[in-house]
């Protein structure tokens, strides 16, 4: 084949699904030229399993994301058709957004969004291999022969790369949905020294609405009031579409069973390893064996289309079973289905080979993103794809690596967690998994990092002015409340109303605030000077109040955190020549070639002692340049 050069950009990002899309994006808004290829123009967005966004944890991942100037949030705005905050019983620090979108809306509104973006040049086409000079990234092939050459390389390509398709005994090479899959870039990366491993996700039937009897299952309706995930979005109104839950039974408990050896899970046709936070129905049914039911929702998957979506329940079974156990449930007994369930396997990275800022190790200027790097998930990939952009845009113009620790976003936690601890299987992102969650909300992403977005040019000046403009009308009325007193014969009467006990002295209202019973808008009632605050605004003054006391704390244990996290360790450093140090923790530290002490103290394989091994050897280092 002859091979020819088409043109030459900043930065080139392979892939456009949710990772792709906001590194090309933050790429091109940062001021480079950017091309990003997608294999086929249909994938730009697309939502191959799920068609919501958001949901516990995922939810906090969208917010910071849009509140570094990424687009996730903004679009699942313009298209979602339900919208629930989760986890409200709870305290904010897990509250989650959780929104089902229109999934062909939504793919066109990002394809619409990329087309419009003056820096960024969208094409369809094939990248079978990439150019590597020196071991550095300059461009890529195409199938066709075209060469595109760039200063900087994004590697983004999903459940794409040699993807498999399993269904029963029937397995082929497919990328999801259907589409057609990248079979050779795989091989032309390990030529490169990359090496890849196989990892599995899944995904339910899709099946017609018309054929459910919904009078058997229970309504789940949105949000009366609907909460944006963007922060450039005050309010949201438009009439939502319900979802609905039922339930497995004993009845397809029993068809699975009998039919796990035509499973592609357990009959040894699957290598790749799934998802243990999101298992197939027989998955669950063989590992929790004593749970009488599983819950299942009927989600719609969009305004134009009868399809829906059946969540909790992808499989690899044949077609004929995965008809048989739908049709034991209640409210699915004459489904048609239209879309059979089916698992994917498809290649990835060990994510250790990563920098913090998420370079490929052996390969200067080749960042990775989203579930080439090991994660699963919309949401996962979007922020690890906005940060691979951010950074490569960042080499492209020779500025400082942009990367966020465990204490500052989720985001922090996510690539923190992956390039340091790595992972055995698709990672997820959790509320669990963050150590500073109650700093860590929602509701404040953009009061810890639409700063930071727009110091490194990503966030605009409209989102920056809104930002500044919320946090002062905050602190002022937060200083307003912790210096106004209220009397007993000023709240008493309010106070019975609200069931809470009255007052012996006089209080601040920031104290009345801290009381359960109380939130800011009831406080009208006895103080006639309250601002007009926007909603976002009231729901930050609300928690900094009522959870002072615990923020505080938390402050106080990240800035301990941060003392190991500003000890930095040389890239160059040989560990094999420290003594004292373990076998393993001398292999582990040389592979992952840890940023700081703080770093090192999270990696697998590394211990307290070992972390105190490396203080002394430093101290001694000090004392004899000292000398």
């Amino acid at each position: 084949m002859s091979y020819f050069v088409m043109d030459e950009y900043d930065i080139i990002v392979i892939g456009a699904g949710h990772a792709g899309c906001e590194a090309a994006l933050a790429a091109a808004r940062m001021g480079c030229k950017t091309l990003m290829f997608s294999i086929t123009l249909e994938a730009v967005a697309m939502m191959a399993c799920n068609p919501s966004i958001g949901g516990t944890g995922k939810g906090h991942l969208v917010r910071e994301i849009d509140a570094l100037g990424g687009e996730m949030g903004k679009n699942i705005d313009k298209t979602f058709i339900q919208s629930r905050m989760l986890n409200m019983a709870k305290g904010p620090a897990v509250h989650s957004l959780r929104a089902q979108a229109d999934k062909e809306l939504y793919h066109r509104e990002m394809k619409k969004t990329i087309e419009a973006e003056e820096l960024l040049h969208l094409k369809q086409g094939e990248v079978i291999d990439l150019i590597v000079e020196e071991k550095k990234a300059a461009g890529v092939v195409l199938k066709t022969g075209a060469v595109y050459r760039a200063k900087a390389v994004i590697i983004a390509t999903g459940t794409f790369l040699s993807g498999k398709i399993f269904i029963g005994d029937a397995a082929y090479e497919s990328g999801p949905n259907g589409l057609a899959p990248a079979r050779t870039l795989s091989d032309n990366l390990r030529k490169h020294g990359m090496e890849l491993r196989r990892f599995k996700t899944g995904t339910p039937a899709r099946a017609l609405s018309k054929s459910l009897d919904y009078s058997k299952m229970i309504e789940q309706k949105g949000d009366p009031v609907v909460v944006p995930f963007s922060f450039l979005n005050d309010e949201l109104e438009k009439e939502q579409i319900s979802c609905w839950l039922t339930y497995t039974n004993d009845k397809t408990h029993e068809v699975i069973r009998s039919n796990f050896h035509r499973s592609a899970l357990f009959s040894g046709k699957i290598e790749g390893i799934g998802p243990r936070y999101c298992p197939s129905i027989e998955d669950k049914i063989n590992r929790f064996s004593d749970k009488q039911r599983h819950q299942l929702f009927i989600e719609p998957e969009g305004l134009e289309t009868d399809e829906i979506y059946i969540q909790g329940m992808s499989s690899s079974l044949p077609e004929d079973v995965q008809r048989e156990f739908y049709r034991t449930i209640s409210g699915l007994e004459n489904i048609e289905i239209v879309r059979p369930a089916y698992a994917i396997e498809y290649d990835c990275i060990d994510p250790l080979k990563l920098r913090t800022n998420l370079e490929y190790r052996d390969i200067k200027n080749l960042f990775c993103a989203g579930q080439f790097n090991g994660s699963s998930g919309y949401e996962e990939a979007a922020a690890q794809g906005l940060m691979a952009g951010i950074n490569a845009a960042l080499r492209v113009q020779g500025k400082e690596p942009f990367v966020l620790d465990r204490s500052e976003a989720y985001i922090g936690v996510l690539i923190d967690d992956l390039v340091t601890k790595g992972t055995n299987e698709p990672y997820r992102i959790m509320t669990s998994r963050a150590e500073y969650r109650l700093v860590l909300r929602q509701d404040n992403a953009d009061l810890r990092l639409t700063e930071k977005g727009y110091r490194i040019g990503l966030a605009s000046q409209e989102r920056y002015d809104r930002f500044l403009e919320k946090k002062k009308h905050v602190e002022e009325e937060k200083k307003r409340l912790e210096t106004t007193y209220v009397t007993p014969s000023q709240a008493n009467v309010f106070l019975e109303e609200m069931g809470t006990s009255p007052l012996q002295n006089r209080i601040t209202l920031a104290e009345l605030l801290k009381r359960p019973q109380i939130n800011y808008q009831s406080l009208s009632q006895i103080d006639d000077k309250m601002p007009q605050l926007s909603s976002h605004e009231q729901t930050q003054l609300e928690v900094q109040i009522k959870y002072e006391g615990y923020i505080g704390k938390q402050m106080a244990q990240i800035e301990r955190f941060q003392k190991l996290e500003g000890r930095k360790l040389p890239e160059d450093l040989d560990y094999e020549e420290i003594d004292g140090l373990r076998i393993e923790a001398r292999q582990k530290l040389n592979q992952i070639r840890p940023v700081s002490l703080g770093q090192a103290s999270r990696i697998s394989g590394v211990s307290p002692a070992d972390i105190n091994v490396l203080l002394v050897y430093f101290e001694k280092q000090r004392r004899l340049k000292k000398q």
